[in-house]
């Protein structure tokens, strides 16, 4: 749930998850430039990350990847300022704990953060062992902490189905009187700060070492909502042998569903969000501005969704498959956030093309760094990324707190809205949005004023054109004008839906977006996204607000920006 673990830290042994997706170039999720060599666990490449020489026993180092050369030693000032409950019950103490048993142990014996939950997920979870028994099956914990009462203080990621001594153990804490996540790993014989929640913000360290997924500060759950595609949940179980040694672990014993996460990781993004939005804009005036409103414009990070229908079971003559509406648009900020009144329902597909779709584009589970390869899509059929909750949680809260209007929320989203994610349309407009401190009140029509300025002289498809005219309805009218189009279009979208040729342009679409999500590194784990036979050169696809598919540009590159 922390996400992935290479921090770049080169001089020790792999004390990290086995990111198997990392080892492949840009047609398998890794590197372009080839950096990754298959294997167990992800190289690093040259040159990239703090270096880990000779670290010592009982001590509590930092490396932040970008930033530091090598790790060293905290200081006792910068020790001092670490508020939350690793730091209060371990670090201060000069204890040092090597494993989750020790760590949670620990954590007991002081009374701190007492209420405990217990998650598991795996990639492969859902596989049934005997299909593939060589298969490694990356069993993960994780371990939320918290106050009774409250949301969780501490959450800890960790393997599940590896020696506890010697398998990754990442924590993310919360630093109640900084207001900022800190994030810790142990590499043993020690423990390393690889930074804080403003780390992920900063130019030199964002999108790397682990704020290549924790891309804006806080805690990631890529599959958030049902059906928690991996996770174990009421949706589906984690399988295991009948003698596999997991089942005698209390912690799996104790293994909640992904339901409860859900409300969880939600709570923890706002949490964050708040915090940040009060420091940004104390005294009126929004700091940095373009790295709240690339959340808006862009997709900084993308969550994972899919139809909760189990891909195995469904058959020519059953029911029909609801596609998700994340895949449409982004319906989570248009229409539970911004309360557009859309009448239509997701497009539905005949479960007859669906099923063709998987031997015509030859669907495939594989993993080659272990030579498995099994046909058929993942476990929940048509898996595809969606828009963030932690971008749109941005949006929102600003939205909330007067920061920004809902029309110029609106405006913007509406810029390419069947493209809810890597548009290139939306992300043109970021050119106009400022990068020096703004006057709060100020802000939305100051970045709306240069863009509908530009928008003279451009066409009227262009993306300021499209922004202009949003913004020049009527307060009391865009509701009714966006949801109108919303509806048109999921109406023509169901009527291609329905049809071979354009579920075919579904299908292409669906696996464009897996390709630029295989390039991002929260694209840990090869077993996460079906594979095709679609080349992985083909043309990068767009939707149309006629429901048609088109190619389109390159997709922009935002998570690893500098600026």
């Amino acid at each position: 749930m922390t996400g992935p673990t290479s921090d770049g830290m080169r001089g020790q042994p792999p004390e990290r998850r086995r990111a198997t997706a990392w080892a492949w170039p840009s047609d398998g999720g890794g590197r372009a430039d080839g950096s990754y060599a298959p294997g167990l666990t992800a190289a690093v490449p040259a040159g990239q990350g703090p270096a880990m020489p000779g670290l010592a026993a009982g001590r509590l180092y930092r490396a932040v990847s970008g930033v530091d050369g090598e790790a060293r030693p905290m200081t006792d000032a910068e020790r001092a300022d670490l508020h939350d409950p690793l730091a209060a019950v371990f670090f201060r103490h000069g204890r040092f704990p090597m494993s989750s048993r020790e760590l949670l142990a620990g954590l007991d014996g002081a009374g701190a953060v007492p209420e405990q939950s217990v998650f598991l997920v795996s990639e492969s979870g859902q596989l049934p062992p005997s299909a593939a028994p060589g298969l490694h099956r990356d069993i993960r914990y994780a371990i939320t902490r918290a106050e009774r009462g409250r949301i969780p203080d501490l959450l800890i990621s960790t393997g599940a189905n590896s020696d506890p001594d010697t398998t990754f153990l990442q924590v993310a804490a919360w630093d109640a009187q900084a207001g900022h996540f800190n994030y810790y790993m142990r590499i043993r014989p020690a423990w390393v700060w690889t930074g804080d929640s403003w780390s992920a913000l900063a130019p030199a360290s964002r999108g790397h070492g682990c704020f290549d997924s924790h891309v804006n500060g806080s805690v990631v759950m890529k599959e958030l909502k049902q059906p928690w595609i991996n996770w174990q949940s009421m949706a589906a179980t984690i399988r295991l042998a009948p003698d596999d040694p997991l089942r005698g672990d209390p912690l799996y014993g104790q293994v909640a569903g992904a339901e409860q996460l859900e409300t969880t990781v939600k709570a923890l993004v706002g949490r964050w969000t708040d915090a940040r939005l009060a420091k940004v804009t104390a005294g009126g005036t929004v700091d940095r501005p373009d790295h709240l409103l690339r959340q808006l414009f862009t997709s900084t990070t993308v969550n994972l969704t899919s139809t909760s229908v189990q891909s195995a079971t469904v058959r020519a003559d059953g029911d029909d498959l609801v596609l998700p509406i994340g895949f449409w648009l982004n319906g989570d900020a248009l229409l539970d956030d911004l309360g557009l009144p859309v009448a239509s329902a997701p497009p539905r597909v005949p479960a007859a093309l669906y099923l063709d779709s998987l031997s015509r584009f030859g669907f495939r589970m594989q993993e080659r760094t272990s030579g498995f390869s099994q046909p058929g899509d993942t476990f929940f059929a048509f898996l595809v990324p969606e828009a963030a909750r932690e971008d749109n949680d941005v949006v929102h809260r600003m939205v909330l707190a007067g920061i920004l209007p809902a029309k110029f929320a609106a405006a913007a989203l509406m810029v390419d809205f069947p493209n809810p994610v890597y548009s290139t349309d939306r992300a043109r407009l970021m050119a106009y949005v400022p990068t020096a401190p703004t006057p709060a009140a100020a802000l939305a029509d100051s970045v709306a004023d240069a863009i509908t300025t530009a928008a003279r002289g451009l066409p009227q498809d262009s993306p300021e054109a499209r922004f202009a005219g949003h913004w020049a309805l009527a307060d009391d009218a865009w509701p009714t004008a966006f949801a109108a189009r919303v509806d048109a279009y999921l109406g023509r979208a169901a009527a291609r839906t329905g049809t071979p040729e354009g579920f075919d342009d579904l299908t292409r679409l669906a696996e464009s977006r897996r390709r630029d999500f295989r390039s991002r590194k929260l694209n840990e784990f090869e077993l996460t996204l079906p594979v095709t036979d679609i080349p992985a050169d083909a043309p990068r696809l767009r939707m149309n607000e006629d429901a048609t598919v088109t190619a389109t540009a390159p997709a922009p590159v935002t998570q690893g920006a500098t600026s």
